[in-house]
C-alpha cells in the first residue's frame, strides 16, 4: 500500500477522497493531502489475510475531542476495545488513562505478587494471585522443596538460545528465561516433573486443611498450622517428655529437692554468674515471652512462647524438658504461678486466660471476656489462690473468682492498655502500669485509685519488679532507664537512684532481683544481660547472652548464683 502522501491540483472548492473539504482562495492552488494510517502491530494468532482499508486504524483515546488525522467513518465508529472496568464499560473510573491505553486497577497484595513472580521465574508454575499471604508462602516453600529434591543438576551445560522476540510460535520462537539446556534428553525439562507437581499439589492441600482447622500439626515435617499447635474447638492437652512421671517412690517432678527445704529465701549471699550451665535450644518457635521459677523451691522453670505453648523444665538435676502444655491458638504473653506452685495461669493473644494444673497438665478452667479483649498480664492474689487479677488491653483490670468462674470486680481508671500488676505491702495493695504513662496504686477489692504516679517527663513502664525487702519497686522505663519508687508509706520516685547503660526502648524487658536483694539484672535489645549493684547502682557485670533481645531474666529463689534468661531467638539459658 502506498503510504506516502499524494499531492494534486485543486479547484476553488476542492474535495479530497476522504470527504474533507478545503476552503482555499480561487486564485491560488492549494495542495490536497490524502492521509492513511497503517496498522503496524504484528500479526497475532497466525492471521495471514490481507488488511482492508477499513481496518486501518489509529489510537483514539476515550473522550478525545480533537483528531489530528483524517480517518474513515467506519474506523471512527468501531466499538471500544480494551480491559473492561467493574461496571463492564471500558470507559470506567477504575481505569487509569495512559499514553499506551488504559490500565485496569487491581487490588493485589504486594507480598503475594512478589512470591508469585519469583515462583514463576524459578519454577515455571504459579497460582491465582488472589490467595492469602500464608497460602502463597506455603506454595513457595513447597516449590522450593521440590526444586531441591528433584531439580536436574545443569552445571556444565550450555544454555539454549532464547529465540527471536518477534516470533511468537514455532521454530525459533522466543523462549526467554524458560529456555532449556543443550544436551538434555527428552523428558528432562528444567521445570518440575509431573510427579513433583503432584506431590506439590498434595502439600498445598494439606496446608490448606491445616489453615481451616481440619488437621493439627504435621508430625512428619514438624510444621504447624497458622494458629499455633492448638486448634480452637479441640480439648487442651499436655505432653510428658520424660521416661516416667513417677520415680521409684511414687513422687512426681513436683517433689522439691531436700537440700532446698531448709534454705530460707534470701538468707544466703548471692554472687554474679560466671558461666553458662545449660542452654535449651529452640525451646519455643518464634521466641520466648516469659520465664518463671516455681515458688518456694525453684526446682522447676516455666516458660511461655510465641508459638502458643507453655513448657516446664527441670532446673535442678537433669535440666531437661518435662512437659509441654498445648492449649492456646496464638502467642502466650504472660504466665504466673499460684503461691503454692500447684497451678499457673497463662494469658494469650487468643483473648483467653487458662488455669493449668502444674503436675498433671490438665486445663482446669478457661476465662474469657466478651469482645475479644487481650489479657496482657495475670497475677494470683497471694492471700487467696481462688482470686486473681487480669490486666487487659481495653484499659481495665478485672478480678476473677475461680470458684464462681465470673468477674467479681473491675478496676477501671487507666487510659491505656494494662502492662503489669504487682502486689506489695503484704498483698494489701497492688500497683498497675499502663500505656498511658502512669502508675496507679489500688487497695485490693476496692476499685478506687489511692495514688496516681504521673509526670510529664515520665515514659511508659511496661514491667515492674519488687525488691525482696518489699521496700522498693523498680520499673523498666522506655527511656533506657530503670526507675525506683518507694513502696513504704507514701509512693514516690527515688530521684537519686536509677540504673542506666542498657538499651531497652521499645522492648518490655523484665528485670529481676537476686534473692538477697544485692543485685539487679535486666536484659536489653542487643541480647546482653546487665547486672547492677543495688546500693551503688554501678554496673557489676554485663555479658552477651543471646542473639536477639533478652526479654526476661529470673534469679533462682534458693541457689546463690543461678540466673535464667530467655530471648526472642527462641532459646533459654541457665547461668551459674
Amino acid at each position: 500500500m502506498d503510504t506516502f502522501s499524494k499531492y494534486g491540483s485543486a479547484s476553488s472548492e476542492n474535495e479530497s477522497d476522504s470527504g474533507i473539504k478545503t476552503h482555499a482562495p480561487k486564485k491560488y492552488a492549494q495542495p490536497v493531502v490524502r492521509q492513511y494510517m497503517v496498522n503496524t502491530a504484528p500479526e497475532v494468532g497466525g492471521y495471514t489475510g490481507s488488511i482492508s482499508s477499513s481496518a486501518m486504524t489509529a489510537y483514539v483515546a476515550p473522550g478525545q475531542h480533537e483528531i489530528t488525522t483524517n480517518l474513515a467513518y467506519d474506523v471512527l465508529t468501531q466499538p471500544l476495545e480494551g480491559p473492561a472496568g467493574k461496571d463492564g464499560d471500558f470507559v470506567s473510573k477504575s481505569n487509569v488513562q495512559m499514553k499506551s491505553g488504559h490500565a485496569e486497577l487491581q487490588a493485589i497484595d504486594e507480598t503475594v505478587f512478589r512470591m508469585q513472580e519469583r515462583m514463576l521465574r524459578q519454577y515455571g508454575v504459579t497460582h491465582d494471585p488472589s490467595v492469602s499471604v500464608q497460602d502463597a508462602g506455603a506454595l513457595v516453600t513447597s516449590a522450593e522443596v521440590d526444586r531441591k529434591k528433584g531439580a536436574k543438576n545443569n552445571s556444565g551445560l550450555r544454555r539454549k538460545k532464547k529465540g527471536d522476540s518477534s516470533i511468537l510460535d514455532g521454530e525459533g520462537a522466543y523462549q526467554g528465561p524458560w529456555a532449556g539446556y543443550e544436551g538434555e534428553t527428552k523428558g528432562q525439562e528444567s521445570g518440575p516433573s509431573a510427579e513433583q507437581l503432584a506431590e506439590y499439589e498434595q502439600r498445598v492441600a494439606e496446608y490448606t486443611d491445616a489453615l481451616t482447622g481440619q488437621s493439627t500439626m504435621s508430625s512428619g515435617r514438624g510444621k504447624k498450622p497458622k494458629g499455633g499447635y492448638f486448634v480452637e474447638g479441640q480439648d487442651e492437652r499436655s505432653i510428658f517428655h520424660g521416661q516416667s512421671e513417677r520415680d521409684y517412690q511414687g513422687r512426681t517432678y513436683m517433689h522439691a529437692p531436700p537440700e532446698h527445704r531448709h534454705i530460707q529465701e534470701g538468707e544466703q549471699t548471692c554472687y554474679v554468674p560466671k558461666r553458662m550451665l545449660k542452654e535449651w535450644k529452640s525451646a519455643h518457635n518464634g521466641g520466648v515471652s516469659a520465664i518463671r521459677f516455681i515458688p518456694q523451691s525453684g526446682h522447676l522453670l516455666l516458660s511461655s512462647g510465641m508459638d502458643g505453648l507453655v513448657k516446664i523444665f527441670d532446673a535442678h538435676s537433669s535440666l531437661s524438658l518435662l512437659r509441654t502444655y498445648v492449649g492456646h491458638s496464638k502467642a502466650v504473653r504472660d504466665i504466673s504461678f499460684s503461691p503454692d506452685g500447684q497451678s499457673f495461669l497463662s494469658s494469650s493473644y487468643d483473648s483467653t486466660t487458662k488455669l493449668w494444673d502444674t503436675e498433671t497438665g490438665q486445663c482446669r478452667q478457661r476465662f474469657a471476656v466478651s469482645g475479644k479483649k487481650t489479657p496482657n498480664v495475670a497475677r494470683f492474689y497471694p492471700e487467696d489462690p481462688n482470686l486473681f487479677l487480669v490486666g487487659q488491653s481495653d484499659k481495665k483490670i478485672v478480678q476473677w473468682d475461680i470458684r464462681a468462674n465470673e468477674i467479681v470486680q473491675e478496676y477501671n481508671q487507666h487510659l491505656g492498655a494494662i502492662n503489669s500488676l504487682t502486689f506489695f505491702d503484704s498483698s494489701r495493695r497492688f500497683i498497675s502500669t499502663s500505656d498511658d504513662k502512669s502508675m496507679r496504686v489500688w487497695e485490693f477489692g476496692i476499685p478506687v485509685v489511692i495514688k496516681l504516679v504521673a509526670d510529664p517527663s515520665m515514659h511508659s513502664v511496661p514491667s515492674v519488679a519488687l525488691h525482696p525487702s518489699e521496700k522498693w519497686i523498680v520499673g523498666q522505663s522506655m527511656d533506657n532507664r530503670i526507675v525506683v519508687y518507694n513502696a513504704v508509706g507514701r509512693i514516690k520516685a527515688h530521684r537519686r537512684k536509677e540504673f542506666t547503660g542498657h538499651l531497652t526502648a521499645g522492648f518490655a524487658c523484665q528485670p529481676s532481683f537476686s534473692p538477697d536483694g544485692k543485685y539487679l539484672t535486666s536484659g536489653d535489645s542487643e541480647g546482653q544481660v546487665w547486672c547492677w549493684d543495688w546500693q551503688s547502682t554501678r554496673v557489676v557485670k554485663k555479658w552477651k547472652a543471646h542473639e536477639k533481645v533478652t526479654i526476661c531474666t529470673a534469679w533462682h529463689p534458693k541457689e546463690t548464683s543461678r540466673v535464667a534468661t530467655c530471648s526472642w531467638d527462641g532459646t533459654i539459658k541457665y547461668w551459674d
